[in-house]
C-alpha cells in the first residue's frame, strides 16, 4: 500500500462485529495494482453520525453489514436496482457527497445462477428467512425462476418473504410430509457455519441425492457438510465462498472503476481467509 498521502481515497466498512476478511481482500488488491486506496473495518452506534462523516469526509466508498443494511436505507441519496429488489444495501459509493447505494450480495447471486447456467425451469428450494435470504430467492426471481419454494422456521417470515416474490412458503413439517424433491436446493441459515452447527447437513439426504445444483450461502469454511457431500454426489455446486468474493470483488470495481479478473479474485479470497 502507497505511504499515507492527503490524495488517499478511503473506503470503509460498517458493521456489528467487524472482521478483517474484507479489509485484507480490499487492501491486498489495492496494494498488488497500485491504487492509492486504504479500506479499514469500523463498527459503530451511531449510523447517521457514521453516514454523515463519510459523505463530510469524502470517503469514496462503504460496506454496509447487519444490522444497518435496511436502517441505512433513509440516509443515502440514490438507491440503484439491486438495492431497490430486496430493499436492502451493503455497498454505498460517495461521488463528490452523493451517495448511491446498492447490494452486490444479490448482483453476486445473480451472477453466479447465470455463469452457471442453472436453468429456470427448474424447481428450486430455498431454506431460511433472514436478510441474506431476501437476497437470494430476489435473485432467483430476477434471473426468471417461478417455481421456488422457500421453509422456514419462522412461519411469518418465511412466509412474508415468499409472498413479496411470489413464491411458495412450508415449514419443515409440511416439506417433510410431501416428499417433494427439487432440482436447486439452497442454504441460506447458519447450519453447516464453523462453530457448533458445523458438522450438521442442512438438508436430508435424500432432497441433495435428487438435485441437480447444491448451492450454500455459509461462507466459512468453504466446503461445509452440504457441499461436501454435494460434490461426493457429483452435484454442481455454488458455495459461500463464492459469493462473498464475487460481491467484493463488485464492491471493488464500484470504488475503483477496475474490473478484476477471475484470478485476482481467487488470489484476494485466498489471502484474506489466511489469516
Amino acid at each position: 500500500m502507497p505511504i499515507l498521502n492527503k490524495d488517499m481515497q478511503v473506503c470503509i466498512s460498517l458493521a456489528a462485529r467487524p472482521s478483517n476478511l474484507g479489509t485484507r481482500f480490499h487492501n491486498f488488491l489495492y496494494d498488488e495494482l497500485g491504487l492509492n486506496f486504504m479500506y479499514k473495518a469500523f463498527s459503530t452506534n451511531d449510523l447517521e453520525g457514521a453516514v454523515r462523516g463519510m459523505r463530510a469526509l469524502g470517503f469514496r466508498g462503504c460496506s454496509v453489514s447487519m444490522p444497518f443494511k435496511e436502517a441505512i436505507i433513509p440516509m443515502v441519496d440514490v438507491m440503484a436496482p439491486s438495492a431497490l429488489a430486496i430493499e436492502s444495501v451493503n455497498t454505498v459509493v460517495n461521488d463528490n457527497g452523493v451517495l448511491t447505494a446498492s447490494n452486490t450480495d444479490f448482483e453476486a447471486v445473480l451472477q453466479l445462477l447465470r455463469e452457471r447456467r442453472v436453468a429456470t425451469d427448474q424447481t428450486v428450494l430455498v431454506r431460511g428467512s433472514g436478510g441474506m435470504a431476501k437476497a437470494v430467492v430476489a435473485a432467483f426471481k430476477a434471473a426468471g425462476f417461478d417455481k421456488l419454494t422457500l421453509v422456514a422456521r419462522n412461519r411469518e417470515a418465511g412466509s412474508a418473504l415468499a409472498s413479496k416474490y411470489g413464491f411458495a412458503h412450508q415449514i419443515d413439517e409440511e416439506l417433510a410430509a410431501s416428499g417433494a424433491t427439487f432440482d436447486v436446493i439452497v442454504n441460506v441459515t447458519p447450519v453447516g457455519m464453523a462453530g457448533e452447527n458445523q458438522s450438521e447437513l442442512s438438508f436430508d439426504e435424500s432432497l441433495i441425492s435428487e438435485a441437480t445444483t447444491v448451492f450454500d450461502v455459509v461462507a466459512f469454511p468453504a466446503e461445509t457438510p452440504l457441499i461436501k457431500a454435494a460434490i461426493a454426489a457429483g452435484k454442481t455446486v455454488i458455495t459461500g465462498a463464492e459469493v462473498i468474493a464475487l460481491q467484493a470483488a463488485l464492491q471493488f470495481a464500484t470504488y475503483t472503476g477496475v474490473t478484476l479478473t477471475a484470478d485476482q479474485v481467487r488470489r484476494a479470497s485466498e489471502f484474506s481467509r489466511s489469516e
